[in-house]
């Protein structure tokens, strides 16, 4: 029977580990010294959105989202120029680079031979076999894994009828032929991702296909939007995907800052308690806060967000909030009588501060609380 958008249904998912894992077990897929698959971590990934020719400019937000905890970060190589730029890009990189092609496997071909760590390709706009050919083979020949990434907007002609009638069924069958196509030429190490901007199609297709294969999964709501739209859509999809067990490399698809990607990334994975990183705890906002509340807690994730321990940092209004609803936070600021305490696991530490002493405070406080970390788990990264 079809599936049609109106028809799907979210089943219904309390918490992570609360029900068995339907799904089999993920091979394991090595992109350069990332492996995802079988027991390994979920890994973020983002995308430049820089001109890939312009090496500087692509090379400084490449460093902005791996000094934010990006691990995998893909550029688009539309033309001759973004490939001959990859040797330049990949040399001065700290994680794995993944090559996005589209339409021409010419430069699927340049980018192999530039040494890059994995491929996308997409099954709607490299159709013919006697074109894939020669990029299969040659990453048969190198080692090079590849992503087999579908969109709901570029699926094959021949099965748009049926993406009309049942977009659910065209999207998964387009990644089982093209994974069939690859697999022929003997390739083995596959990633697959099914991708839609309506979110419950994307959530359907994950679930079918995860039942059916066992390639590694690239998860994420592709398209969703703007700022806390897209945000919000990333971590319905992808947070419903990965409570199944679903997902191995995740991407927050935004119309914004690419570094706005890995902080929604890893605030689901941290939520659902699939991975620990630092974290931000803030009061909403109300007539009882005694300053810039939203403006100290951009300026403390913009602090936190780069470090390597999982500390969590509470920014608290008034004393209403604060410590009592972070007592549980590593440290914490709170505003109280035109005055600012600082707190750690919910005892004052520092009291009746100006904001600049509380601030210089706080980050004393962060720096005392990631060592106390590493020293209680010194075989921590």
């Amino acid at each position: 029977m079809s599936v049609t958008k109106d028809k799907l249904i979210f089943s219904s998912v309390t918490a992570i580990g609360s029900m068995p894992n339907k799904y089999p077990k993920r091979r394991e897929v090595a992109i350069g010294k990332v492996v995802i698959g079988g027991d390994n971590s979920v890994a973020i990934q983002s995308m430049t959105t820089t001109d890939t020719f312009d090496v500087d400019a692509t090379l400084a937000e490449i460093r902005r989202l791996e000094d934010a905890g990006c691990e995998l970060i893909r550029v688009s190589v539309p033309d001759k120029r973004s490939a001959d730029a990859l040797p330049a890009i990949k040399k001065q990189m700290r994680v794995p680079l993944i090559a996005d092609i589209h339409f021409h496997p010419e430069m699927a071909l340049a980018a192999i031979e530039a040494g890059v760590n994995k491929v996308r390709l997409n099954p709607g706009n490299i159709v013919s076999e006697w074109r894939l050919e020669p990029v299969a083979k040659e990453l048969v020949k190198r080692g090079i894994p590849v992503r087999v990434g579908v969109n709901s907007g570029s699926i094959a002609y021949d099965l748009q009828p049926l993406y009309r009638e049942d977009p659910v069924a065209a999207i998964v069958q387009s990644a089982h032929r093209y994974v069939e196509i690859l697999e022929s030429y003997g390739i083995k190490n596959i990633v697959v991702s099914l991708k839609s901007s309506d979110v419950p199609v994307t959530v359907e297709c994950y679930r079918r296909y995860a039942a059916e294969s066992d390639y590694p999964l690239h998860i994420g709501i592709t398209e969703a939007g703007p700022g806390i739209i897209g945000s919000a859509r990333s971590a319905l999809g992808i947070g419903l995907l990965l409570a199944e067990g679903i997902g191995d490399t995740i991407r927050a698809s935004l119309a914004s800052d690419v570094v706005d990607e890995v902080v929604i990334c890893k605030e689901i994975l941290s939520s659902l308690g699939v991975r620990k990183f630092p974290r931000i705890i803030a009061c909403p906002t109300c007539a009882r806060v005694e300053f810039d509340l939203i403006k100290m807690t951009n300026e403390i994730l913009g602090e936190v967000i780069s470090l390597n321990t999982p500390i969590s940092v509470a920014v608290m209004g008034c004393a209403v909030n604060g410590p009592g609803e972070a007592e549980d936070a590593d440290v914490g600021i709170m505003a109280a009588a035109g005055k600012f305490v600082v707190f750690r696991k919910g005892k004052i530490t520092r009291k009746d501060l100006t904001l600049e002493e509380a601030r210089e405070a706080l980050r004393e406080e962060i720096r005392i609380a990631e060592e106390e970390f590493r020293k209680e788990n010194p075989n921590s990264s």
